[in-house]
């Protein structure tokens, strides 16, 4: 079992960043590639940014591209999301999640592919 705890969501006016960290703890966090999910009030979850086990392999979502960057310390066992130039549509609920894989580059775009998830933490960005 991996147990993972996100941290770092808070009220911000728009333009403004933050960074959300998810602590990982159960299993050799080097072994997973980690994903960050989102879900706004009345929508589904959607992908947001995923990165390799190696951290030498990211993807993003459009919405997010050139604004959110997803980052993974291994030694603290920790994957990171800076978040800048904020827009009020990026409102949710912010969840990582982890996936058992052998490669060090595989990552996923897709919830399914997903192990383990977080408790979420919520962005919530003003106009």
């Amino acid at each position: 079992q991996v147990q993972l705890v996100e941290s770092g969501g808070s009220l911000v006016q728009a333009g403004g960043s933050l960074r959300l960290s998810c602590a990982a703890s159960g299993r050799p966090f080097s072994n997973y590639a980690m994903g960050w999910f989102r879900q706004a009030p009345g929508k589904e979850r959607e992908f947001v940014a995923a990165i390799s086990r190696n951290g030498g392999k990211t993807d993003y979502s459009d919405s997010v591209k050139g604004r959110f960057t997803i980052s993974r310390d291994n030694a603290k066992s920790t994957v990171y999301l800076q978040m800048n130039s904020l827009k009020p549509e990026d409102t949710a609920v912010y969840y990582c999640a982890a996936n058992f894989v052998l490669s060090s580059e595989a990552y996923y775009l897709n919830s399914r592919s997903y192990d383990y998830w977080g408790q979420g933490t919520q962005v919530t960005v003003s106009s």
